[in-house]
């Protein structure tokens, strides 16, 4: 490639979402609303979970960490687009946006990787119940965590030493509201093909073993569950195993659609909408999800609550 058609590009300009310049200020409004739902939803499971006795369990303690990867996850993207979408200022630093990335890769790891741990924790409560608290012990769950943390800052920074060292073209637009790893990759003028090589091999050995967890797990639950006669076991077993299937179900769907069935690295308007489900629902429908359908945390807000309102 010529040295003209590089460039050390020292700012990037965001397109953000493909709304019409009429539609910016409902927009607004709609993703400023939204982002204050995950923000302070994940915010209250947190505290709840911290306050309440009685949610002082691995489940919870694993769902308190994926609370605050969502808010993490959310707050990654959503203030920069929100104050994009209000100035009209579309540039982002070229520091800023491999920061971008970076911490975006970390904290989309860290759902996957929690999601896997809590499939786990769920198996050993219905499949081993006698075992469980031995099983279940605070030091495993907290190795789990650590160990979660541990691959996913790995993984995001092998990812981003290797996007820093790839020169740029003149065309510094990217058609997306955040920064995002492949379609950096595509602006890029030089050979990809070590990062996409990675990208496949070590994101893909990251990605399917979580999976292969969850999937793993949620046979064996349904194999022993076939083994109860009883529809009131079938039913507290679904209860504690529902919501977060569904969260699961969310996740890679929206995953799924954005990295494995869009067209090629080349991001569409479907893609964009997938990438906001991702990073912007799924993060605000999980502490509804746990919410609404935990008989726990439910009891734990009225106390909160009742106590809020007495003093």
């Amino acid at each position: 490639m010529r040295r003209e058609n590089q460039s050390s590009v020292s700012e990037f300009l965001l397109l953000g979402l493909p709304i019409r310049p009429e539609q910016q200020g409902v927009f607004f409004a709609l993703f400023l609303g939204m982002y204050l739902t995950t923000v302070l939803g994940n915010l209250l499971i947190i505290l709840l979970i911290r306050l309440d006795s009685r949610l002082h369990t691995p489940m919870y303690f694993f769902l308190s960490h994926l609370a605050f990867s969502d808010i993490s996850l959310s707050s990654v993207t959503v203030p920069k687009m929100l104050m994009n979408m209000q100035t009209q200022q579309q540039s982002i630093p070229y520091v800023g946006c491999i920061s971008q990335v970076y911490f975006f890769i970390i904290f989309g790891c860290l759902d996957n990787f929690l999601l896997a741990v809590m499939a786990y924790d769920r198996y050993v409560a219905i499949c081993q119940p006698l075992h469980y608290s031995t099983v279940m012990r605070q030091e495993l769950c907290i190795s789990l965590v650590a160990g979660s943390w541990f691959f996913c800052c790995i993984h995001a920074l092998l990812h981003t030493l290797l996007l820093v060292q790839l020169p740029f073209c003149d065309d510094n637009t990217i058609p997306h509201f955040f920064c995002d790893l492949t379609v950096l990759l595509k602006m890029s003028c030089s050979d990809v093909s070590l990062n996409k090589l990675v990208i496949f091999t070590e994101g893909g050995i990251l990605f399917t073993l979580p999976l292969s967890s969850i999937l793993g797990s949620y046979i064996r639950i349904g194999t022993t569950l076939l083994k109860v006669p009883s529809t009131k076991g079938l039913f507290k077993a679904f209860s504690t195993c529902g919501s977060h299937l569904f969260v699961v179900s969310l996740y890679y769907g929206t995953l799924a659609g954005i990295y494995f069935f869009s067209s090629s690295w080349n991001f569409s308007d479907k893609d964009i909408i997938a990438s906001v489900m991702y990073a912007v629902v799924t993060p605000m429908l999980n502490p509804l999800i746990y919410s609404l359908r935990n008989k726990d945390v439910k009891q734990a807000l009225q106390i909160f609550v009742y106590r809020a309102n007495f003093y």
